[in-house]
């Protein structure tokens, strides 16, 4: 774990929970694609940096989730570097406690208030074009996060965040955090006709070809849209459903489970609404959804 791994002369990537991009902008300077979960993960960036020679110039986080963005304010404080965030990202980065506190749909509780959910505040700016270095390009990839961005560089290594889950994942796990389910079908569908010298996904290998795990990360989406429709033939609360999908995907109920999976069956919901497949019914002050 936090071994650095070369895929070009130019890129890099750190082996973590989440990958680490890092890039070469010269022969003593780089910028990082996000920071890692936590303070121990900036010390660990920090010794690789060290051992190399290398200043880090910047930080371009490509959403707010905390395992992304933890080693942001370790790292400024160490080395000065300067944190980019694109779009609400932005303000995520800024104020953290927007992610526990959006996730829960209210103040979160101390179960929820820890570097999982609640990273460490930095000062972060907002992502641009002109903030990038010379030959970047910024990939913009909404539906698992607010206004999550990837990142092609200039020798063609393409970032691509939290867009793809690996199969093993998704075959644990089936459901996905997912903000948006129908942005994120249209960036799957994007990702899956992308070319590039190497692909490197937060969650998932690097490889040179994705296609074939952006189309099975379309597939369980629409999978799990088809198995909440199913089960609302018979009209179901919310907690219902939950406690449902829990027990048939095997999955273990606690505060973090709830939130990111309650929160990801309400997108689906609201997809499934707004498509005109289930609809909503209040009875004796209920909401129920059903088919």
């Amino acid at each position: 774990m936090y071994e650095l791994i070369q895929i070009t002369e130019q890129s890099y990537y750190i082996q973590s929970p989440a990958k680490i991009g890092l890039v070469k902008l010269n022969d003593t300077e780089v910028c990082l694609i996000d920071s890692g979960n936590d303070k121990d993960a900036g010390r660990r960036v920090r010794k690789i940096l060290d051992a190399n020679g290398w200043t880090l110039k910047a930080i371009y986080n490509t959403h707010s989730n905390a395992d992304h963005i933890g080693g942001n304010k370790y790292l400024q404080a160490q080395t000065g570097c300067r944190i980019y965030a694109p779009g609400i990202e932005y303000d995520f980065t800024r104020h953290p406690i927007l992610e526990p506190a959006f996730l829960y749909g209210g103040y979160p509780c101390k179960d929820l208030r820890h570097k999982f959910l609640l990273a460490q505040e930095s000062g972060a700016e907002e992502l641009t074009e002109a903030a990038l270095p010379e030959g970047f390009e910024i990939i913009k990839l909404p539906g698992h996060f607010f206004d999550m961005v990837g990142f092609r560089t200039p020798d063609d290594v393409v970032y691509l965040a939290d867009c793809l889950s690996s199969r093993e994942t998704l075959e644990k796990y089936r459901i996905g955090f997912i903000y948006d389910i129908a942005a994120y079908l249209e960036t799957l569908e994007m990702v899956k006709n992308m070319k590039a010298k190497m692909f490197v996904p937060a969650h998932a290998p690097a490889a040179e070809d994705v296609s074939e795990l952006a189309r099975y990360n379309i597939d369980t989406v629409k999978e799990i849209g088809e198995r909440i429709t199913d089960i609302l033939k018979e009209q179901q609360c919310f907690e219902q459903l939950l406690r449902r999908l829990f027990k048939e995907y095997g999955l273990t109920m606690n505060f973090e489970q709830y939130v990111l999976v309650g929160s990801t069956v309400r997108s689906y919901l609201s997809w499934l609404k707004d498509s005109g497949r289930i609809e909503a019914v209040f009875e004796d002050s209920m909401l129920y959804w059903k088919a």
